[in-house]
Formats: C-alpha cells, sequence, structure tokens
C-alpha cells in the first residue's frame, strides 16, 4: 500500500482517499492534509470542491512543475463550525526549493469542513551546501540538489 502524501504514515487508502473520494473530513486538519495530498496527486477537482464557493477562484489551475516534499502541521483546532490550521509545506521548483506557510480558515456547513481563505507566506528555502537535501534523498546538499 502506498503511504499518504499528507505524511500521516498511514495508508493513502485509509487516510485521504476516502475524503477525495467525498466522505466528509472530521476536521479542519484533516480536510487541510487531503487538500495537501490533493495538491501533491494535481487533484484540481478536489481542491475545488473542497473550497467553500463564497471564497473558490473560477478556473482554478494548479502550477505545473511543483513536487510537494514535506507537510508540517504547526497547529490546528475548531470552536464549533469553524476552525483554523497553521501548517508548512515545502516544494521544489526546478531546481529552487520555497515554503509556504498559512494560516488557514476553515467553516463547516451541512456536515462539511470547506477551506475558506487563509494568510499565507512564500519564501524560498536555501539550504547549506553541508546541509541534509530538502528532496528526502539523504544525500548532503551539495552533493544532490545543488549539483
Amino acid at each position: 500500500m502506498t503511504t499518504c502524501p499528507c505524511q500521516s504514515d498511514l495508508p493513502y487508502e485509509n487516510c485521504c482517499a476516502p475524503l477525495h473520494r467525498g466522505e466528509p473530513a472530521p476536521t479542519p486538519e484533516a480536510l487541510m492534509r487531503s487538500r495537501y495530498s490533493a495538491f501533491v496527486r494535481n487533484d484540481t477537482t478536489y481542491v475545488a470542491r473542497s473550497w467553500h464557493p463564497d471564497t473558490r477562484p473560477t478556473g482554478l489551475m494548479l502550477e505545473d512543475g511543483d513536487d510537494w516534499l514535506e507537510l508540517t502541521v504547526l497547529s490546528s483546532d475548531a470552536d464549533g463550525d469553524r476552525g483554523q490550521v497553521h501548517f508548512r509545506a515545502l516544494r521544489r521548483r526546478d531546481k529552487g526549493f520555497s515554503v509556504l506557510e498559512e494560516h488557514s480558515r476553515f467553516v463547516r456547513e451541512d456536515g462539511h469542513w470547506f477551506y475558506v481563505d487563509g494568510d499565507s507566506k512564500v519564501s524560498n528555502l536555501k539550504p547549506g551546501r553541508n546541509e541534509p537535501c530538502p528532496c528526502g534523498s539523504g544525500k548532503k546538499f551539495k552533493k544532490c540538489c545543488a549539483a
């Protein structure tokens, strides 16, 4: 079985796949993780469906060339039908790396959580030459993606 892209250490079929097939997410964090998995899998349909209709962009397109590498959930909570998740996601594009950090807001309607919006910041990641490569190869950066 394939491990879920959301890095829960669960098999995809037992983690995000049921949500991608239409089951409601039990928490804002579960919805955010399933959205991250959809970005990894380039599943535009699910990303759009999980976005609240009042804030969903029209003609949603995911960027080609993004390689999502790591997700870290820093905090999450829910109070009634409102929730928030603070996360960081590492991605590689061409030979560069960047970190997306976002404080996301969610709302629950009719038993389904939806992504509403978020305050996000993207910053470049420039690892030191002797640091582990962020791509996950286990090699030093200078011997891997910097080469």
